[in-house]
């Protein structure tokens, strides 16, 4: 099947007006110079990848670490429905045995690829490796040190699905740690009171990953950089950053792209089952009790900020709407996170023998039609 005038986000990370192939589920010419008199016109409208999601703990009342199947189905529908066509979900601080539950139905999620659902192309594991101070609405019971043997036993049980470990580089051990596990999945730097030298050493020792930027972690002083500037300063370490538009004012998302560059920065939505609910609803995140509340989910207790409402597509019109430069902005949501998890060779761009995920979108992506693997959802 051939489309025509389409604006294309083509593999190299610019937009090109032309037409496009999908063949068995898989894009096939791009760009061609012949093209089919029946070939389907879509009048200029843009074209970009599915979008990936690397860290969500769920949506729809249900949320990753419950290590309910059903309830993973019913939040990869709901991915699907916001252009997510590929995604990662993240675990909590939990108990070993919890979290080994929730990801033995990531596994069968990704063998099974229930129809109408996004694909589950991972795990991102946050936690339990953190810092107490920097928790936020982690639970504190269950905080501990870096653990590789606990960490790769969990790993193996999962048939290695785990594809970013998250860890706060200051505790005891972590350099080792992200030695090790390195060589197994993405390494990120999470909920961590660190400062400058052992970020560095984190990042010296493989750490190619911070876990929502600016959140749970020290500020950028000049005197006491901490982590953000020791990850800057590393061409191979990505940065994700919520754009709920309540976790990051907009003038920082700006920052962020222009300190880490359109190449490195990956937008999430890091959100809980809260998502696609209505105001008002309680729901537990990680043994604790949140609330949400004008759109910002926070924990009872405190009134710590506990995760997202949002979704992809929300955040992505976000950071468009904020000036980021729109190829920088689709790069972020769709390349960059499959990088993340190991899986740009199949999808997050538009190019030849790649699994035809993508999305058409109206002027000003006011309105979107998805398709994963070819067919429209």
């Amino acid at each position: 099947m051939f489309y025509k005038n389409a604006r294309i986000f083509t593999g190299d990370f610019t937009f090109k007006t032309g037409a496009f192939e999908v063949v068995d589920g898989k894009f096939g010419s791009i760009l061609p110079e012949n093209v089919p008199e029946d070939a389907i016109d879509l009048e200029g409208a843009t074209v970009i990848p599915g979008l990936i999601e690397v860290h969500s703990h769920g949506n729809s009342g249900y949320d990753f670490s419950d290590g309910n199947y059903e309830g993973l189905v019913e939040m990869a529908k709901f991915y699907l429905s916001c252009g997510v066509t590929s995604f990662a979900p993240a675990s909590m601080t939990l108990p070993y045995d919890v979290l080994e539950k929730a990801f033995a139905t990531a596994v069968k999620l990704a063998q099974e690829k229930p129809e109408g659902c996004a694909v589950l192309r991972g795990i991102q594991m946050e936690g339990p490796y953190f810092s107490y101070k920097k928790r936020g609405a982690q639970n504190p019971d269950y905080l501990k040190g870096p653990d590789f043997e606990g960490f790769k036993k969990l790993y193996d049980d999962c048939s290695g699905l785990i594809r970013i470990v998250d860890v706060a580089p200051e505790l005891p051990g972590a350099a080792e740690f992200v030695a090790k596990a390195k060589e197994l999945c993405t390494v990120s730097i999470a909920h961590t009171d660190s400062d400058y030298d052992h970020a560095k050493a984190a990042v010296d020792a493989g750490v190619t990953h911070l876990t929502h930027l600016y959140n749970a972690m020290p500020g950028i002083h000049h005197r006491n950089p901490g982590v953000i500037p020791a990850a800057v300063e590393n061409k191979n370490v990505r940065a994700e950053i919520i754009c709920d538009g309540m976790h990051i004012h907009p003038a920082s998302v700006r920052l962020a792209f222009s300190m880490f560059g359109g190449e490195r920065m990956i937008i999430v939505s890091d959100s809980g089952r809260c998502a696609g609910q209505p105001d008002g609803t309680t729901f537990d995140i990680g043994g604790q009790i949140a609330q949400l509340v004008g759109g910002v989910a926070k924990l009872v207790a405190d009134g710590t900020i506990a995760c997202s409402a949002s979704n992809m597509w929300h955040c992505l019109t976000n950071v468009l709407s904020w000036n980021i430069a729109e190829e920088d902005a689709i790069r972020a949501a769709t390349y960059n996170p499959a990088c993340a998890i190991g899986a740009q060779d199949v999808v997050g761009s538009i190019e030849t023998g790649k699994q035809a995920d993508f999305i058409i979108c109206s002027e000003g992506y006011a309105s979107k039609r998805v398709f994963l693997a070819g067919k429209e959802v």
